[in-house]
């Protein structure tokens, strides 16, 4: 079940918008002030925020709390829905990082289309940054989010620069890393030497879990490459 916030300082429209939306199925928790909601966003964030701009004595205060929201999530799609429709508070409310913004006197099935519409593009958002951050050559798995390596389901204890000389060379299988391209992925500089005690090390670690690991061809006078496994 999705969960939307409503910063709205207006008791009225804050229960109505609520009722409607929970009548549509979604988890809805309203909030009264920026202070308030901040308070509780700390906490744990909403799927997705619906914000006035103007919050009790605070009148551009859904502005302020739309810029720390952004801060603390660049993903969480928020929504200004307001009484103000100048051309310069849409604008601010767009850069200072809203995905849309919308006056009150829209209709809810309009309303309904835009969060389902930002949803979507969520969920989606959500499922290519995930893809991009798994790599699987065969036995080998890298979360480069985590910064583990696992191989045959077993995690390989490597260093943080021996990760990145791993997800450097895994993330296009056969084609040689020269030294510096490896440096420059492990953000290292060193000479070429520390470069192959680097690499004798990930063998080492490899071949403890799996004593036929060869995965990592030396190419003389060029660097490195991944073989994935037949």
């Amino acid at each position: 079940m999705k969960r939307i916030a409503i910063v709205e300082d207006e008791a009225l429209i804050r229960e109505n918008y609520k009722d409607a939306l929970q009548a549509q199925g979604y988890s809805v928790q309203t909030y009264a002030s920026r202070p308030e909601a901040m308070a509780a966003f700390t906490t744990r964030l909403p799927d997705l925020a619906i914000i006035d701009i103007g919050l009790g004595n605070e009148i551009d205060g859904g502005f302020t709390l739309c810029q720390a929201l952004r801060a603390m999530s660049g993903s969480l799609p928020i929504i200004f829905l307001t009484a103000r429709d100048s051309d310069f508070d849409t604008v601010c409310g767009l850069r200072l990082g809203a995905d849309d913004y919308l006056t009150k006197d829209v209709s809810f099935p309009h309303l309904l289309a835009r969060l389902a519409a930002l949803f979507r593009r969520s969920e989606l958002m959500g499922v290519k940054e995930l893809k991009d951050s798994l790599i699987e050559r065969g036995p080998l798995t890298i979360d480069k989010n985590r910064i583990v390596v696992q191989w045959q389901g077993v995690t390989v204890e490597l260093t943080v620069t021996e990760f990145w000389m791993v997800y450097a060379l895994a993330k296009h299988p056969g084609h040689v890393r020269n030294r510096t391209e490896l440096m420059q992925d492990a953000k290292i500089y060193v000479d070429d030497s520390t470069i192959t005690s680097h690499i004798k090390r990930i063998r080492k670690k490899f071949m403890a879990i799996d004593p036929q690991f060869d995965c990592i061809d030396t190419v003389y006078g060029m660097g490195y490459r991944w073989n994935t496994p037949v």
